[in-house]
């Protein structure tokens, strides 16, 4: 793994992405969603952090507002000491060759109109970096490397298998020879035994390339095997960051010792305490039960 530098790749500030509830003929906004409430955490070079929660509670906006893809409300985002938030159109897109993203579906995020070869080439095209012959072997070399046939180029993603499609989804991410990729539930939409091969394949690539990675999960068990640090959300909020170590040894929050007590136990028939986090108000409720 890359040599952490002092200073963080990425450092987010009190970052809060707030969405509007609007009622009435009119439509006039009556409250609003607070998606992200004033998060903060950094990111050092080829360090992966997880952001872990259940679903609903934040962290994949976290993600798309790191990109841009949506909105911030407030707070700050910063890439090696550059406000991501104060950039023009066209220094947001050359920062887009650093910055790159792995979807959770990987049959939503792949064009089904475009064969493989294009899917994985636009972002090089757009950006002028390879053309004609070179993009073609540039392609195959990326496909190959993320566990491919050069084959695969011609074909249409509706022909390949989830498994498949995510290892595309990662080529094309590679594509522009990005820092920092965020993986916003990678696995989540594959079989147990293909999320071990995507995994493993993050992190050879990550050691290749020296990449960082924002890991999105709400797998506890996926989180605990790519990420050296953890940070757990609950309601927009981060309430619990720690080492990986540290938060699987000694969890401090309750809802982070719920999350833990969920994770499946290899042998069914043993029992288990299981940890039911109750919000009262401010406070927090752990209620112990045995299954």
């Amino acid at each position: 793994m890359a040599e952490m530098t002092q200073s963080p790749l990425l450092r987010v500030e009190n970052l809060k992405t707030y969405f509007p509830i609007k009622a009435g003929l009119l439509q006039r906004t009556v409250g609003w969603v607070k998606a992200v409430d004033d998060v903060s955490f950094e990111i050092r070079d080829g360090e992966t952090i997880g952001l872990v929660g259940e679903s609903g509670c934040g962290k994949t906006t976290v993600g798309r507002t790191i990109l841009r893809l949506i909105d911030p409300t407030a707070g700050q985002v910063y890439y090696r000491g550059r406000n991501v938030f104060d950039l023009s159109g066209s220094e947001m897109q050359k920062l887009r060759r650093e910055m790159q993203i792995i979807f959770q579906d990987p049959g939503g995020s792949l064009n089904p109109r475009m064969r493989i070869s294009r899917i994985i080439g636009e972002p090089l095209q757009v950006h002028g970096l390879v053309r004609g012959n070179e993009l073609r072997s540039r392609v195959e070399e990326l496909l190959e490397r993320c566990g491919m046939p050069k084959s695969t180029a011609d074909r249409y993603p509706h022909e390949f298998s989830g498994g498949q499609r995510q290892r595309i989804g990662i080529a094309r991410a590679l594509a522009l020879e990005p820092k920092l990729i965020i993986c916003d539930e990678p696995t989540s939409a594959l079989d147990v035994s293909i999320q071990s091969q995507i995994l493993n394949l993050l992190k050879d690539l990550q050691d290749e390339f020296g990449l960082s990675y924002l890991f999105i999960s709400h797998d506890m068990a996926v989180i605990q095997h790519v990420c050296e640090r953890i940070a757990v959300m609950y309601r927009g909020k981060i309430v619990e960051e720690s080492d990986a170590e540290a938060i699987y040894r000694n969890p401090q929050h309750a809802y982070t010792k719920s999350l833990l007590s969920a994770v499946p136990e290899p042998k069914p028939r043993q029992k288990k305490r299981r940890v039911q986090y109750t919000p009262e108000g401010e406070s927090a409720v752990a209620v112990e039960r045995f299954k």
